[in-house]
Formats: C-alpha cells, structure tokens, sequence
C-alpha cells in the first residue's frame, strides 16, 4: 500500500462481539469503514454438519445487522480456494508429518494479513482491522512498527500474529488492544449489537466437534492406520488406532494400562511408531524454529535475552535466541520446558514487545 495514508478502513468482521465493536470504534474515530466477512469455506464440501463455529450464515446476519446498525457497506469476500490451500491443507499435511499445527496462525498470516490485505488496496482502502487483543505502535528511535501485548493480557493475541510485516503493520489498526473484554461487551451492549453476549469461538473452526483425526480422516478420504506404541528403547508396549490421533504430552486416551502413567514423547511417522515415555522424558531446553519473522529487529546478530511461549496459554519462559541463519532462530531455555512440540510457533517477547517467531521444527 501507498504511504499516502486515507481514512478508509475495512473491518473483518466475523459476526462475533469483538470485530462489531472496532468497527464502531473506528467509525468513533472518523475513519470511513467498510465491513467484510470471509467467507472460509463450505460446511459440505468439508464435513461439517450443520452450523459451524466461523462464517455460518447466522454470523454473516450478526455481522450484517451491526453494519446496517453502524450505516456502513457490509461485503461477503469468497476466499474458500485461498483458505482450503494455506489453511486446511497445511493443517492435514502437518499432522500426516507428524506435528501439531496451528491453523490460527495461518489464517491470520495468509488469508487475514494477506489477502484481505490485498484486496484493501485494490479498493484503495488503508487500512485493515480486526477485533484482534493487540497493540501497534510506531518507534521514532526504532524506525519501525511495534507489535505490543494488549492491555488485558487474559484476552492477549499477539502470540498468533508474530507473522506480521513492517508493511502490514503499517496499515492495520487493532483498536481494541487498550481495552478490557469486559468494556468490549458493555460497549456492544450500549449500542444495541444482538451479538453484545455471544458466546467466544474457541474450537478451530472448521473442526467445531474437536475432532480433528475424523475431520482429516473424511477430508482426505484416507484411513491412517494401526501401528505399535514402544518405549524410548523400542520395546512395544501396545497398539495405537493411528498416529494422527495423538499429539506430544498427552496422556489420556492411550487405551493402556500401563504400571505407571505413560506420555507420548515422539511421533515416527515413517514406521508409524508413537513411542512413550514417563513425564520427566518430555522436557526439553532448546529447540530450533524456521519461516521465521522478526518484528522488532531486521536481524539478530548476536544472541539476545527474551521471554518465549511454545504455545498459545504457555507461560512465557527466560531464554536466550540467536539466529545461526536468515530462516532459522536457535532458542535455549533458563530451565527446560515440557513437550515442545513441532508445527506449533514459538514467540518471542521482551517486556511487552513482540520480538517475532517462527515454527518449531
């Protein structure tokens, strides 16, 4: 996008609370705002019965009710190709690989940042927002855009947009990073929204049951077969249903009965083997992570002291991170962390600041 800043703004709105009331904020603010929902993909085509958790027609009609209430455009964007390509199909291929993705991610990443982004400047539109809990700011000293924490950190989503650009920055506003999702509700009440007290999505959204081994199973038409459960040593312990079924640290569900409890530590995908451990095998205090992004730095050419997360609600932990080569970063803990595991993002922090991240591999 051109650095000749408009005041016109295209609002992603999902049809929940949160992306009603940044449309109303950024209206609030003078900006001349355009709502859209992305249209994700179809229940059918996918096997999914019934209303889904994201895109439904019951959330375009919220999304279209507080644009007709706001008195602003409303669009339905049909993204379906672009999100079955960058979304569900790294997602499946994640898993038959033997890791465990996260779709969040690369939605914001491609369809979000990307091609809606896109799509705003075919439309000579500046700026992109999302009911995201985030923060952008501009660094004079720096030169260059931030991406902080929000205000409320137990709404706090800077962790899935590590991916972000300095070009993109730019351009997005996330107008409800100073707020509370307390004041959110109460200000989407205020106005009227019929969505002031929906519920938050939480599950991934074209697996509403959380059943992704079956929703992968009906997606590619394959059946993942039985295989053996071993020990670290390679004695077998059991029968597992099919490796996609399982993912790192977890416990529950083995079908064992084991003298003591039994975790799965590893995947090996080529002799579809789920090997087990005891807890104390999960941990580990280093990893490597590629398809990097750095926000608050071009390069780091010398290690650098940060807080990292290797998952969504994972507390952030001391470590040391150098970058050993343009796509990769080398990440060593203070103290080891239990079941890191590869396909998910490590982000990293100092402070408030979002530093960037990558995929663990």
């Amino acid at each position: 996008m051109s650095e000749i800043k408009n005041n016109k703004a295209l609002i992603a709105m999902s049809g929940g609370v949160d992306s009603s009331v940044a449309a109303y904020i950024m209206q609030n603010q003078g900006f001349e705002c355009t709502g859209v929902t992305m249209k994700l993909f179809y229940n059918e085509e996918i096997g999914v019965n019934g209303e889904s958790s994201c895109c439904s027609l019951s959330d375009v009609e919220d999304a279209k009710s507080v644009a007709y209430r706001l008195g602003i455009p409303y669009y339905v964007f049909n993204f379906t190709g672009d999100f079955k390509k960058h979304v569900i199909d790294r997602f499946v291929e994640t898993y038959e690989q033997g890791g465990t993705p996260n779709p969040c991610i690369d939605c914001n990443r491609f369809l979000k940042f990307e091609k809606l982004f896109n799509r705003a400047k075919e439309l000579q539109i500046d700026y992109i927002v999302t009911g995201h809990y985030a923060q952008v700011v501009y660094d004079e000293k720096l030169n260059r855009y931030l991406l902080k924490k929000a205000v409320d950190e137990t709404k706090d989503q800077s962790y899935v947009l590590y991916s972000l650009t300095q070009e993109q920055l730019a351009h997005i506003k996330f107008p409800l990073g100073s707020y509370h999702k307390s004041e959110i509700r109460e200000i989407a009440s205020q106005q009227g929204f019929l969505n002031a007290h929906k519920k938050d999505s939480q599950d991934i959204c074209f697996v509403p049951d959380g059943d992704y081994a079956s929703f992968i199973e009906r997606y590619t038409g394959k059946t993942y077969p039985s295989g053996n459960f071993v020990d670290l040593n390679g004695n077998k312990l059991g029968v597992h249903n099919g490796s996609i079924r399982y993912t790192i640290g977890q416990r529950k569900g083995l079908g064992l009965s084991l003298k003591t409890p039994h975790y799965v530590c590893k995947k090996c995908m080529e002799t579809n083997q789920v090997v087990l451990g005891e807890n104390s095998d999960l941990f580990s205090s280093e990893l490597d992570a590629v398809d990097i992004n750095l926000i608050a730095y071009d390069y780091l050419k010398e290690p650098i002291r940060v807080k990292a997360k290797v998952r969504y609600r994972h507390k952030e932990q001391w470590a040391t991170v150098s970058q050993p080569e343009p796509d990769r970063l080398h990440i060593v803990f203070d103290e080891p962390q239990r079941a890191i595991t590869s396909g998910q993002a490590v982000v990293l922090y100092q402070d408030d600041i979002v530093v960037g991240g990558g995929t663990i591999v």
